[in-house]
């Protein structure tokens, strides 16, 4: 980052920081025009704006990445089929913060950038829609939250099965009672389409990036394609593995069934066990026990493999006395706990409830609606941020105790370690300078 780059960065903090310099955000009518910018224009980021230009009544003026092929790509692919063309293009998030003219924000950049643009964007009256994993810290989570709340912003993460009818169905079951007390939930992704991330040599950044705004807040390292784009997810410099990149849907839905916060504790173990000698540093199988007062939850993932539990690659599992409800993106179905003689009957026999089909409901866009929805009416979407940064909170304990090789104890109300210093300093991440968290 140049000495400019840097002293303006530090104005820009100060200035945010101080109440009367914020700006006052607009307030939209049913009618008004929602006007939108791109943080992070790669694959996500792009099916966020093109969802969101399709919910209508909406334009993008501004596309921002550190990648301009990036931000090439999103004005093709993107904006140019609409006829609309990002009024501007530029590297610098802080340049789409500083408009006036914007009302919301997507976050579609790597995880390690979530949290320091969604906080200055609801420091400066905009409205964000958030990719998933929330964080890549616990910390992050909470001072997101603490933003959207003082600043009365909305704030939504990318966990599209919250706007998902089959899902909402699915939760609803589970919460009447007709599984009987539920003592495991089960959560897992196997995905067979990522397998081997061979070893590439640290080169030189592609031309049009500005790699050192890449590593933003992380520590500095030389440039590697494997920790660029894509791949960025199996370093524990910007992501959590698998652990959040998809236990960030999938714990949000156990959560949603269950009614819960986070655990009081956690204990993992695993390793890359099936590709030991490759580039990745976040494990590749990987099995989580989390506790709750009345029951416990596994989550497990391999990579390279996709026959999970349930013969499904990804979901989650509710056991209860009664029966047991199973649910991925492709539907749902309950089956009975047992046909044992002498037990009562159960509602489902046999072959169980009949599967539950997720059907063609388009329910990303559905999830985009929603946030757009809330935006004019001034209520909270499905996905709030602080529902997010509650499922994010056992997929952090997760991967802390993976890395600790050890069980951790969590304070579910206060949010810290209980009595454990050394788990304690992985709840919050250390900036590279000069980017500092907002507090």
């Amino acid at each position: 980052m140049s000495s400019e780059t840097r002293r303006g960065f530090l104005r820009q903090s100060a200035a945010f920081g101080a109440a009367g310099s914020l700006p006052a955000s607009r307030v939209l009518g049913a009618n008004d025009r929602i006007r939108l910018a791109l943080i992070g224009c790669g694959g996500m980021g792009r099916g966020d704006l093109r969802d969101a230009l399709r919910a209508k009544n909406t334009e993008c003026v501004a596309l921002c990445d550190v990648d301009d092929s990036q931000a090439a790509t999103a004005q093709k692919q993107i904006l140019d089929p609409v006829s609309q063309k990002a009024g501007l293009i530029t590297r610098d998030f802080r340049r789409v913060i500083d408009r006036k003219d914007i009302d919301a924000v997507i976050i579609g950049t790597p995880d390690h950038w979530h949290a320091l643009p969604a906080i200055l964007a609801c420091q400066s009256g905009k409205d964000v829609y958030v990719e998933k994993p929330l964080s890549v810290s616990i910390a992050e989570g909470r001072a997101m939250v603490e933003a959207a709340r003082k600043y009365d912003r909305v704030v939504q993460m990318g966990t599209q099965q919250r706007s998902a009818s089959h899902y909402t169905a699915a939760v609803d079951y589970v919460k009447s009672g007709k599984l009987g007390k539920i003592r495991l939930v089960r959560a897992w992704a196997y995905l067979d389409w990522v397998g081997e991330l061979s070893v590439k040599p640290d080169g030189d950044p592609p031309e049009g990036v500005d790699y050192d705004f890449w590593l933003g807040p992380a520590p500095l390292r030389p440039f590697n394609r494997n920790r660029f784009h894509f791949s960025f997810r199996w370093y524990w410099d910007y992501c959590g593995g698998l652990m959040t990149d998809w236990g960030a849907h999938m714990i949000d839905i156990a959560n949603w069934a269950m009614g819960i916060k986070a655990p009081s504790s956690a204990v993992s173990v695993g390793g890359k066990y099936g590709y030991p000698g490759d580039a990745m540093e976040t494990p590749d199988t990987q099995q989580v026990i989390w506790e709750f007062p009345e029951f416990s939850m596994i989550w497990e993932h391999a990579l390279g493999v996709g026959r999970g539990p349930e013969a499904r690659e990804h979901g989650v599992a509710f056991h209860g006395n009664d029966g047991v409800l199973v649910i991925d993106r492709d539907g749902w179905e309950v089956w009975a706990e047992t046909d044992k003689v002498g037990r009562r009957l159960r509602e489902y026999r046999g072959p169980g409830l009949p599967r539950q089909s997720a059907g063609s409901e388009d329910y990303h866009l559905l999830h985009v609606q929603n946030f757009l929805d809330c935006m004019r009416s001034r209520q909270r979407p499905r996905s709030d941020v602080e529902i997010g940064h509650n499922s994010m909170i056992a997929c952090h304990l997760g991967n802390l105790a993976y890395r600790l090789g050890r069980r951790v104890e969590w304070d579910v109300e206060n949010e810290r370690m209980t009595g454990d210093a050394e788990a304690q300093r992985y709840v919050s991440r250390e900036y590279r300078a000069p980017w500092k968290l907002p507090s």
